[in-house]
């Protein structure tokens, strides 16, 4: 029986990583933790995922709601409320109205924030980012009076956002600096494949790079390098984000990217610890929702007690419908001393390309067609040597059996 007073645990953020990390730790601790939750947003946790689906209208607001609620009866949840200051020494919170919270353990959850061009033009009105739902109501209103709307950015936000817009009737052009789209999680082919499937949606400018937003009072379009402009009523910036680790630095915790933790997901000082996209572990700082949610079960496990749970980065990958497209990347691409197996069918939209080393997949990416992912996935993470069906490897795993049942449960 318990007799000692639970430990005042404080979550900084209140985004997907701070909400899941609570339903885990009240699933195994629930009577050892007071926690107190504060988030910047003056609403509870949502699926963030889910805001270009809301923005296409293929989500309602309704549908942007975290299933894992279940920890909403035992934290208390202050919204609108952002932490302006950490005292470490004194373990006090000082929110921006004043208010102050008192706290023996905290996790850090402060996500990150959508990065601004620095160019002419940046701060005029009809200049936004896509990150939250504030931005959501500016993009569907500029959606609503069919402006022409330029994205700024050829990584996945950008595409969707890009696409979402003109689903909803906006007049959309995706730019992007480099000759090809989402080029950290595909090849050069690859790419081409979404490219072909993306411009039967939206107009796309590809080699183009944006050096000022030209308007006076309000948005005129796009400057780029070569001198060329685009003419634009509206413009979204998706080039990225960058870890929200002011408080922490101002507080004195270590800081690099992200906040600096261990694989227990500890900060420089045993009673801080960081979760979710502020978090930089092994040297890498996640964006992705998957290594977020590893974050908060490790450490719910290991404020509950257990002692040797530790986070282990799984190789970097992406899995996900891009506008409708399925694309699916993991491992290494381009290696000199790697093979290559590919299949394409340019009628269908498919490419199929996978990097073997050693008779292991060290690197995979699919375009088109993705249902067999999580197979791929688990041979790379999971170095299995293929083989015995390397012939068959690009066609998955229903053609690679009954060699592939031993990868198939290491996989798993």
């Amino acid at each position: 029986m318990r007799t000692s007073p639970p430990e005042r645990l404080l979550v900084v953020g209140a985004g997907m990583a701070a909400a899941r990390f609570c339903d885990e730790l009240m699933r195994r601790a629930r009577d050892r933790y007071e926690v107190t939750m504060v988030g910047a947003e003056p609403c509870a946790p949502y699926n963030r995922v889910l805001l270009s689906a809301a923005l296409a209208g293929e989500v309602g607001d309704a549908d942007l709601a975290l299933d894992d609620a279940g920890w909403r009866s035992d934290v208390r949840l202050l919204t609108g409320a952002p932490v302006a200051a950490i005292d470490l020494g004194r373990r006090i919170a000082r929110l921006a109205d004043g208010r102050t919270l008192d706290f023996d353990r905290v996790v850090l959850a402060t996500g990150s924030s959508a990065i601004r061009l620095p160019i002419e033009g940046a701060s005029l009105p009809g200049v936004a980012v896509f990150r939250d739902l504030a931005d959501l109501a500016a993009l569907r209103e500029a959606a609503r009076g069919r402006r022409r709307v330029a994205v700024i950015g050829g990584g996945l936000l950008g595409i969707e956002a890009a696409t979402a817009l003109a689903k909803r009737g906006a007049t959309a052009t995706l730019v992007h600096r480099t000759d090809r789209l989402m080029e950290r999680q595909l090849d050069p082919r690859s790419a081409s494949f979404l490219k072909r499937a993306i411009e039967r949606k939206i107009k796309l400018r590809l080699g183009a790079e944006t050096v000022a937003i030209a308007g006076d009072s309000h948005v005129e379009g796009l400057v780029f390098a070569d001198g060329e402009r685009l003419a634009a009523d509206f413009i979204v910036i998706a080039i990225g984000v960058r870890a929200n680790v002011e408080v922490a630095r101002a507080a004195g915790v270590a800081v690099n990217r992200g906040v600096v933790v261990d694989d227990g997901l500890t900060a420089s000082l045993p009673f801080v610890h960081a979760i979710g996209e502020c978090a930089e572990t092994a040297g890498e700082v996640c964006g992705l929702v998957e290594p977020a949610y590893q974050h908060a079960l490790v450490l719910a496990r290991r404020l509950a007690g257990e002692r040797d749970a530790r986070y282990a980065p799984a190789p970097p990958a992406t899995h996900l419908k891009v506008s409708g497209v399925p694309v699916f990347s993991a491992g290494e691409f381009g290696a000199v001393d790697a093979e290559l197996i590919a299949y394409e069918d340019r009628a269908l939209g498919v490419s199929k390309r996978l990097m073997l080393r050693d008779d292991r997949l060290v690197g995979a990416a699919l375009v088109g067609e993705a249902d067999d992912a999580p197979w791929y996935r688990g041979l790379i993470r999971n170095a299995v040597n293929v083989s015995a069906f390397r012939d068959d490897l690009v066609f998955g795993p229903a053609f690679c059996r009954p060699h592939a049942a031993a990868g198939e449960r290491e996989a798993a």
